[in-house]
């Protein structure tokens, strides 16, 4: 698998909405409805096979319990084409998140339009937002990566989400996350 780089998305972007279905409960998930009375959001693009997410997920669903309790919503995403990538069909996103026990929905994005709208390249590739649905923070976990010796953190975007939590400055300089470039659909 080439190893791809978020794009970065431009700060104050406004959270494009979407309505996706969970993979886990079976309802239509609308980004807005989950968000309005957040204080925060934490968008990220996942998978079920990529290496990259599967390094982090165990500090991510850590760290997901963490900040949901301080009223951070998580969402998961699972653009990648299936017809390539059975591994990521919906059937076996629920068996996932039910086996790692994700506190947030898992939701599948069949068409790719919600991954082309936050410009999406990778898995994990993470975005905060803050309460009023701008971009505050896009980009990588923590510096960990499979093989590195690395221990993950998620020191990057838990500082992100302290600093919207604290209304604190951002970290001048964000970094971008690398794995597994999301799986697209051949036209």
């Amino acid at each position: 698998m080439a190893l791809t780089e978020s794009k970065m998305l431009p700060l104050g972007t406004q959270a494009p909405n979407f309505f996706l279905p969970d993979t886990v409960s079976g309802n239509l998930v609308e980004f807005k409805n989950i968000t309005q009375k957040a204080s925060a959001s934490v968008v990220l693009f996942w998978c079920n096979h990529c290496p990259y997410v599967l390094h982090l997920q165990a500090e991510v669903v850590r760290c997901a319990r963490e900040y949901s309790a301080l009223g951070v919503v998580f969402v998961a995403i699972s653009s990648n084409d299936i017809a390539k990538y059975p591994d990521d069909a919906p059937d076996k996103m629920k068996l996932h998140a039910q086996r790692y026990r994700y506190p947030f929905p898992y939701l599948f994005d069949e068409t790719q339009a919600v991954a082309h709208a936050y410009d999406a390249a990778c898995t994990p590739d993470f975005y905060v937002f803050g309460a009023n649905h701008r971009l505050v923070y896009r980009g990588r976990f923590d510096d960990s990566r499979p093989k590195n010796n690395t221990p993950a953190t998620g020191a990057d975007l838990r500082q992100a989400l302290d600093a919207v939590l604290n209304n604190s400055p951002m970290a001048a300089v964000q970094y971008p996350s690398l794995g597994c470039g999301i799986k697209w659909k051949t036209p």
